[in-house]
């Protein structure tokens, strides 16, 4: 792995367990086992580090929680696969993410402390809820939700519960909460169903 690969992939750890402020430099130097020039050579600061540690934490979210949704048919089928990839193979990674998910840790930390970073998460997040209401519309049309279904507020539940059910094995680290909380979405999801 190139140096800057290593640093943006430990980075990405070190902020899901400590946070932004709370990674020195000096943990970020110790975990990439590199020096200050090493460091210096491909990023101009710890804040140029946090957009490139972003961009690969997007990626990464994506090619966990996207897998195999484009296999399925069925809108509600593919929001239900999210909901189990978030959990299973997103969540549930402690090898990449040891402190759960980073960019729910990095919204809570940052946004009144440092607003100017926190615009690419909240974008991040604003994909999220447009992805979730998609299919919640797509769903409707299909006719395997009912037409009663308020997309709007059901798009804030779900977002809202995926990041709450983040929140929470980030500090429990407890698979059986994890499990339950998605669960109780899923089963909430049948619950739309005509």
């Amino acid at each position: 792995m190139e140096l800057k690969d290593r640093i943006i992939d430990e980075s990405l750890k070190l902020f899901s367990v400590k946070g932004f402020a709370g990674t020195s430099m000096n943990d970020i130097l110790k975990a990439a086992k590199t020096s200050k020039g090493g460091f210096y050579n491909h990023f101009k600061s710890k804040e140029h580090l946090f957009h490139a540690v972003l961009e690969a934490a997007g990626s990464f979210w994506r090619e966990k929680n996207l897998a195999g949704l484009q296999d399925l048919e069925s809108p509600v089928s593919r929001l239900k696969k999210l909901l189990e990839n978030y959990r299973d193979r997103y969540l549930k990674d402690s090898e990449n993410l040891p402190g759960g998910c980073v960019f729910a840790a990095l919204a809570v930390e940052l946004d009144d402390r440092q607003p100017q970073l926190t615009k690419e998460l909240h974008e991040g997040f604003a994909r999220l809820r447009s992805f979730i209401a998609r299919h919640l519309r797509e769903g409707k049309t299909s006719g395997e939700l009912r037409e009663q279904v308020d997309v709007e507020s059901t798009t804030e539940l779900i977002f809202a519960c995926m990041i709450g059910a983040s929140v929470v094995y980030g500090t429990e680290k407890s698979g059986k909460t994890l499990d339950r909380s998605i669960g109780t979405l899923m089963a909430y999801l049948d619950g739309l169903s005509p």
